[in-house]
């Protein structure tokens, strides 16, 4: 009884958030009027219609008179992005008639902000659907923030004051609505610039605001099949690099810039962790280029640094050719890949905050072992003192995620290489794993329409597991067999 008490609070949660949902996702609908593709109105229309009567039935579900816990919370997110990526995969089961795993595996690949496709040949889609893969990608780039914003204001998983806004007591905005406005307006105004920074290279609109959502989103969606090879524009790549950038870095820092009306943005301890990491892996790949590929050093330096900033910002743009990179280089990329981008900014991967707190708790550890057990050795963020036990919880809550990412890949690519004999090497497979996991899509090749459904299946679970950073979804499953207390 508690249990169906807990799960229809969640299955009624997801209904706000439908509603909610529903009036952003008629927006492909103008873009279907506006260049006559009238065929494709049903199929778009789909979206937004179930968006808003299964809301409206999924909210009149009674719900638990408890208070709100954060596993309730927690599973809430995951269901609904499980629930968006299968109603979002309508529009090309409907219009392109593809089949059910694959129109859910374009779903999950745009609400998770992954640059993978099992499209079949984009050149003969319509632009209304290409608009709403890009778009998809947008909205769940500020969903996912919104989502940190409003678990972070209910006191539940940041309610500790070592992840508060800038490592201070209070939290980053008065209230969440006031945050989520801010929020969208910034990303509005990143967006905005993005589009007009893209058309200066030549670009027309349609591929400008195309190109811009999946950017500003680090999703990585292209409406060309050579991706951003097509353009062969030097200018074009130069001009991602810094809209790529924007969306990896913490979206609350713009909103500090803003309200204070001064720059702060290397204030941040991810900030500058963010830009140490980008020049090792530029510096890397280059070298690695030059002594594996031979490439001259301006062509191995054009690639390095292109590749390094879309993988570490997780936005799935690709320049390169990876099957033909030695395994030493696709391993280093992987790394960077599975590190991501800033917590609060719409980058995947297990995100810097969590290296940064990593590396900061394994040097308080190794402290600590050198001493006399009387000496106390304080665990120190930016100047401040944390408590002993604040302290070890939050180091143990944060190697928990890291630990269960690895294994969730390694399970993953253990299936993929068991149920599949493939000319790809495990290097190539462990890669794209690593891409789904972090919602990247840089690939190698494997992943592929020819794909076998097994591994289809994989790495829709992967995506979806990856982009909530696995606590949400692995509570969900622990909901569905466990009675709750």
């Amino acid at each position: 009884m508690h249990r169906l008490r807990h799960l229809s609070t969640i299955i009624a949660d997801i209904g706000d958030i439908f509603v909610l949902v529903a009036p952003l996702t008629c927006t492909p609908l103008l873009v279907a009027v506006l260049f006559a593709e009238w065929s494709m109105l049903i199929p778009l229309a789909s979206v937004p219609v179930i968006f808003f009567l299964g809301g409206f039935l999924l909210r009149s579900i009674p719900r638990s008179q408890r208070g709100v816990r954060l596993s309730t919370t927690l599973c809430s997110v995951a269901l609904f992005w499980l629930a968006s990526a299968a109603i979002s995969g309508l529009p090309f089961l409907l219009g392109l008639h593809m089949g059910f795993i694959d129109a859910l595996f374009e779903g999950m690949a745009g609400w998770t902000g992954t640059a993978f496709s099992l499209m079949p040949s984009l050149e003969t889609v319509p632009r209304s659907l290409l608009f709403w893969r890009s778009y998809m990608q947008w909205i769940s780039g500020m969903g996912i923030i919104a989502v940190a914003i409003a678990m972070a204001s209910s006191a539940g998983l940041f309610r500790s004051k070592l992840l508060r806004s800038e490592n201070r007591d209070e939290p980053l905005l008065p209230s969440l609505i006031a945050s989520t406005r801010a929020l969208w307006r910034i990303y509005a105004v990143l967006t905005f610039l993005a589009i007009g920074l893209i058309l200066f290279t030549g670009l027309s609109l349609w591929e400008s605001v195309n190109l811009a959502l999946s950017t500003v989103s680090t999703g990585g969606f292209t409406i060309h099949p050579g991706g951003i090879l097509y353009y062969h524009s030097l200018a074009l790549e130069l001009i991602l690099i810094p809209i790529m950038i924007a969306g990896a870095l913490p979206f609350r820092l713009y909103y500090l810039i803003l309200e204070n009306r001064r720059l702060s943005l290397f204030g941040d301890e991810q900030v500058k962790l963010f830009f140490v990491i980008m020049a090792i892996g530029v510096a890397a790949l280059t070298y690695d280029l030059m002594f594996f590929s031979n490439l001259d050093f301006v062509p191995a330096l054009e690639t390095g640094l292109f590749m390094t900033i879309a993988a570490l910002t997780t936005t799935g743009f690709q320049i390169a050719n990876l099957h033909t990179w030695a395994s030493v280089t696709l391993l280093f990329l992987a790394m960077i890949v599975f590190i991501g981008g800033c917590a609060g900014s719409t980058a995947g991967g297990i995100k810097l905050n969590r290296i940064a707190l990593a590396i900061r708790a394994l040097l308080w550890w190794f402290n600590r072992q050198f001493v006399s057990g009387k000496v106390l050795i304080p665990f120190k963020i930016e100047g401040r003192v944390i408590p002993r036990a604040t302290a070890e919880l939050e180091a143990a809550k944060n190697m928990l995620v890291i630990i269960l990412s690895v294994v969730t890949i390694f399970l993953a690519s253990l299936a993929i290489v068991q149920f599949h004999l493939t000319t790809f090497s495990l290097t190539e497979i462990v890669f794209e794993v690593v891409s789904a996991f972090s919602t990247c899509g840089i690939s190698s090749g494997y992943v592929s329409p020819a794909m076998p459904v097994i591994s289809k299946w994989i790495f829709i679970i992967i995506m979806w597991i990856g982009r909530l950073e696995v606590i949400p979804v692995f509570m969900l499953f622990i909901a569905l067999v466990r009675e709750p207390e």
